[in-house]
């Protein structure tokens, strides 16, 4: 989240400083300072953190998504680690160094450290504090001395450049292969694949934070049946037609999925599931405009879940499933919990 300077743990003890000059004289202070409430997941960042980035004071989202989202994918896993071990107490601090994603787009390494200062009568954390620091200073160095020598200099500029363009190559290629990989190929969404990478990482993140995870199963009523009277390609038809009107109900965050054959999954994080029921039927609304296949008017059956605590991706998908299942035995264009 960001990096400290070395300090003790905080003893926890009434202050005269209230919040707001509490922020007034971290804002002061030019390093970048995180302040995490874990009871209520409001993270303050004083504006050292957002100008080490590059980005506007207090520009972003005061949660802990913003800064999972701005590490770098290759450095993840490892900060989740250390972050955990921390919250955990199987380390006495978290200290992590990692490649951070600026404003411009492009990365800069920063080593980021940081103290839990309170827990709640059961262990879990309230509240974490730290700080992060740029320690690019090290690379400026080395580009300093390898300036140096002229003709070395030119030979590294030049295999740098054709690294690059390779590089670009590569990475085109590797996100073309992994756009097929990871989508279906008739609708354009999200495949089975990508689904079974990303549900396990959201229940993670739901147990860490503590937030609800939904998700809703759904299929089309009768698919099979318009599959053999009208054949396949109008039955690929009406599965195109469907993603359009799903795809219209997808939020920002949410995730897509074909989960096979007429059968779809929408994950949902950080939400309830009221908040999910009522995402169904919505959905439900929207495929009354669907054009009728033959005699046929497309609808779907619907079951949503919401995760419980400590609850693996294999028994949410399965609860899901029953759900979507009794939705099935009781009738056509239903929704079950």
């Amino acid at each position: 989240m960001g990096d400290a300077s070395e300090f003790e743990p905080l003893q926890v003890h009434p202050v005269d400083l209230n919040e707001d000059i509490l922020r007034a004289i971290l804002d002061l202070t030019s390093d970048g300072i995180w302040d995490w409430n874990a009871n209520t997941g409001f993270v303050y960042r004083n504006r050292g953190w957002y100008e080490m980035l590059g980005y506007a004071p207090h520009g972003l989202a005061n949660s802990v998504l913003t800064w999972e989202s701005l590490i770098h994918p290759e450095d993840f896993p490892q900060v989740m680690q250390l972050f955990d071990d921390h919250l955990q107490q199987r380390s006495p601090r978290y200290l992590a160094q990692y490649r951070c994603r600026m404003q411009d787009g492009a990365y800069t390494r920063i080593e980021d450290q940081g103290y839990v200062v309170a827990r709640n009568a059961d262990g879990s954390v309230a509240r974490m504090i730290g700080a992060h620091r740029s320690i690019e200073d090290k690379q400026r160095l080395v580009e300093q001395l390898e300036q140096r020598n002229k003709s070395l200099e030119a030979i590294i500029d030049e295999r740098t450049r054709e690294l690059s363009r390779v590089n670009q190559q590569l990475q085109v290629q590797l996100q073309e292969n992994r756009k097929l990989a990871e989508s279906d190929s008739l609708t354009g969404i999200a495949n089975r694949y990508r689904l079974e990478t990303a549900l396990p990482l959201e229940c993670e993140r739901a147990e860490r934070f503590r937030q609800p995870l939904s998700l809703i199963a759904m299929d089309i009523d009768d698919f099979k049946v318009i599959n053999d009277h009208y054949g396949h390609a109008l039955g690929d038809a009406a599965l195109v037609h469907v993603v359009e009107t799903l795809k219209r109900c997808v939020r920002e965050g949410d995730l897509l999925a074909r989960w096979g054959g007429d059968e779809f999954i929408m994950l949902l994080p950080n939400t309830p599931v009221t908040t999910a029921r009522v995402l169904a039927e919505t959905i439900r609304f929207e495929l009354e405009s669907l054009a009728p296949v033959g005699d046929y008017q497309v609808t779907m059956s619907f079951g949503v879940v919401q995760r419980f605590d400590d609850e693996q991706q294999t028994g949410l998908l399965a609860r899901a499933d029953q759900a979507l299942y009794r939705s099935k035995s009781v009738g056509k264009n239903m929704i079950s919990e």
